[in-house]
């Protein structure tokens, strides 16, 4: 397949498919939308109903069979059936109506949709490297050009969104990503590639199911385990020297690892970590615009300190020694807790990454008799948070008397309960406004719809990584960046805060999520611009940057085919 522009601007695709083969590829099939001509063309007469539709036309009957759907799973399935049949009309029928199916093919029903990925298989879709297959990885890869791949997105599927291990089913995490890049910044789905590693699974659900697709096998050793990455990475790289690499969905200590091993060797992203640090801290901005007040005035607890919360800590910490704090001045603002309660440095082992973050061993022993450091409430009590961001999982852990005691020690309370799904959030926006008699500042990591309290509507900004993750990939290929620097990061986060449209009648920290293609866009240039700045463009520029980046949008549209004639040398 090959886009050809003739002489008067007009662009075309040539292909030597026909027939059955070109309606079976889902990256050239119109279906119903061939013209005449082109069944002519291509031998397609009689392989279609008579009648030539319009997208606009075939649009209209997706929707309605969409709709028709009994549950959002079945309608993720629907979805990806479309996907594999017609990818243009795929992409644009979510395009039109983004707000409904988001939801659908991204979070949160991606993640019903990847713990039932073996029982509702239909089509293999990305890269399989299985471990017993390890010898194998360079003659896998070996199977796509090495200049027609821009992106991956690698997963080992040890921490899928919030219900943890889900063995070769993960793929779907990395599908629904790259879904995401091209829905929201419109980055070629053909120039992209889903890598599932498949080192095993701990899930006894799935060793014992007897569909389960992957390798039935407990996850490997670490030392097997880190050996077989690298091997993984290092073939990617060579096979593939300019692409933009995104972990994702890696467990915790492997996540971080992966990240600090990698980063100044190619240029990869870890959407866990870096991605939900940014959107968070994009939000923050804003609350702070609200509050009238700097980040290193507020004292923050994060709820849940594994990838997702170290990772908003790590972007938080890097905005308050901004603000002129040192570090470890910086650092004494921040709270962790996790399974075993508050992170302080009285544990005989603590993970290098939070380590940073743990406080005075002697603090709890200075709090009121009976207070247990390991409780919410209790912490919440003694460290007068000003910032209550949750990443736990915990269904319902900021309880009424959790938020009120917040709340009755400061006047703008800031409360982000982040995780997800909707049935793992910390706590219903509406019972937080109600709480504080509306005075909390509110971010969830689920879409929920905006309060109404006494009168008056409440907007709820949904943290998203949709909302900076494909922006920021979109400037990475278009610059065709070598790395992405912290600063890289900043200017996708002012991009994001400044994205919102802040005034006395709407407190949304965040755009909305129908939004998503012009905020990704403004993303994407101003990324672009600073890795240009920095030097770390491959790309040369001449000119207008958003230009350059416009450039690097595919379209969800019908372009007519021409006949690519293969020459026989013989």
């Amino acid at each position: 397949m090959a886009i050809t522009v003739e002489k008067e601007g007009t662009k075309y695709i040539e292909t030597h498919l026909r027939g059955s083969q070109l309606l079976q590829s889902s990256h050239l099939n119109k279906g119903t939308a061939f013209s005449t001509k082109e069944r002519e063309l291509f031998h397609l007469i009689g392989l279609l109903p008579h009648s030539v539709e319009t997208l606009d036309e075939q649009l209209q009957r997706a929707y309605c069979q969409f709709s028709l759907q009994a549950d959002d799973l079945q309608k993720n399935i629907f979805l990806n059936n479309l996907y594999n049949t017609n990818e243009t009309l795929f992409f644009r029928l979510i395009r039109e109506h983004i707000p409904e199916m988001m939801p659908i093919v991204y979070t949160p029903t991606a993640g019903l949709a990847i713990q039932r990925y073996s029982d509702e298989f239909r089509k293999p879709r990305g890269i399989y490297l299985s471990y017993p297959e390890r010898e194998h990885v360079d003659e896998i890869l070996s199977q796509w050009d090495d200049d027609k791949i821009d992106l991956i997105v690698l997963t080992d599927s040890e921490q899928i969104l919030g219900i943890g291990d889900q063995g070769a089913n993960g793929i779907g995490i990395s599908v629904a990503k790259l879904v995401v890049y091209t829905l929201c910044a419109g980055i070629n789905p053909r120039r992209m590639l889903p890598i599932m590693i498949d080192v095993g699974t701990n899930n006894p659900d799935l060793l014992e199911d007897p569909f389960y697709l992957g390798w039935r096998h407990p996850r490997i050793s670490p030392k097997e385990y880190h050996k077989f990455v690298e091997n993984v990475v290092n073939a990617i790289n060579e096979k593939f020297p300019h692409v933009f690499l995104q972990w994702e969905d890696f467990g915790k200590k492997n996540a971080r690892y992966h990240l600090d091993r990698y980063q100044d060797v190619m240029c990869t992203f870890n959407d866990d970590i870096q991605g939900t640090g940014a959107v968070a801290m994009a939000a923050l901005l804003n609350a702070l615009k609200i509050t009238g007040t700097q980040l290193s005035n507020h004292r923050v607890l994060i709820y849940g300190a594994g990838t997702a919360g170290c990772g908003i800590a790590d972007e938080l910490w890097r905005q308050m020694v901004k603000e002129g704090l040192n570090h470890q001045e910086a650092y004494d603002h921040f709270y962790l807790m996790d399974r075993e309660g508050l992170v302080t440095g009285a544990r005989d082992k603590i993970d290098y990454f939070k380590a940073p973050y743990a406080c005075s061993s002697t603090e709890p022993s200075e709090w009121d008799p009976g207070d247990d450091p390991r409780e919410l409430l209790d912490v919440v009590r003694n460290v007068q948070p000003t910032i209550l961001i949750g990443t736990s999982t915990v269904q319902g852990a900021f309880t009424r008397e959790v938020v009120t005691t917040m709340a009755s020690q400061i006047e703008r309370p800031i409360i982000f309960p982040l995780s997800n799904p909707l049935t793992l959030t910390e706590a219903k926006p509406e019972d937080i406004i109600r709480w504080t008699g509306g005075r909390a500042l509110v971010a969830t990591g689920s879409p929920f719809s905006d309060v109404e309290f006494r009168q008056k509507s409440y907007p709820v900004a949904q943290c998203n990584n949709a909302l900076i993750f494909p922006g920021l990939g979109l400037g990475v290929v278009s610059s065709q960046a070598a790395r992405v620097t912290a600063s890289m990061m900043d200017a996708a986060i002012v991009e994001l805060a400044s994205s919102a449209q802040l005034n006395e009648d709407n407190t949304r920290l965040l755009p909305e999520v129908s939004r998503l293609m012009d905020v990704s866009k403004d993303i994407g240039v101003a990324v672009a611009r600073q890795a240009i700045l920095e030097g770390v463009a491959r790309k040369r520029v001449n000119g207008n940057i958003e230009a350059l980046v416009e450039n690097n949008m595919w379209e969800p549209v019908y372009i007519p085919y021409k006949p690519l004639v293969v020459i026989n040398s013989k």
